[in-house]
């Protein structure tokens, strides 16, 4: 697990006034938990205020909210998920089309997307990465501080 080089946590200055919507799985209800926990830290520690929390399925079903929800007014999206593998294919095709598909999106849009998708071999990888208790790391924290600081750093640079 590397956490090496990792920018340090905490507030994202001029992120107050952005409009955030944060996308969860409802899949893995512990880790998706401590994912969320972790983005609604992130928001806090930088004032943003105005936060929508939209539950989709499953990790797959991110891109195509992502997708409806980048049309509307809205300066940054977080989206949460974690797919964890199994005995069949069906990890990599889900963890394909999640990350295209948000790629696709963001770059579509010019809207910046927090990836705060957990693609881990087992369980406990999961949990290390959660921002849980006991957790070595909190990607829903990290992702959405991405999503802030590429929100801000693009404020220069007006949509069309």
């Amino acid at each position: 697990m590397s956490g090496h080089g990792a920018p340090d946590p905490g507030a994202v200055a001029g992120a107050a006034d952005l409009k955030v919507v944060v996308l969860a799985a409802q899949w893995h209800t512990e880790v998706m938990a401590g994912l969320l926990a972790g983005a609604r830290r992130a928001l806090a520690d930088s004032g943003v205020k105005q936060v929508t929390v939209v539950r989709v399925p499953g990790t797959f079903e991110l891109p195509v909210a992502a997708t409806r929800i980048g049309r509307g007014q809205v300066d940054a999206i977080v989206a949460l998920g974690v797919v964890i593998r199994g005995g069949t294919p069906h990890f990599d095709y889900v963890c394909a089309a999640a990350t295209d598909g948000l790629t696709q999106v963001s770059v579509r849009t010019g809207i910046p997307i927090g990836f705060g998708v957990l693609t881990c071999d087992d369980d406990q990888q999961a949990l290390d990465r959660a921002g849980l208790e006991g957790s070595k790391e909190d990607k829903g924290y990290e992702a959405t501080q991405a999503a802030l600081v590429t929100a801000v750093t693009l404020l220069k640079y007006p949509r069309d």
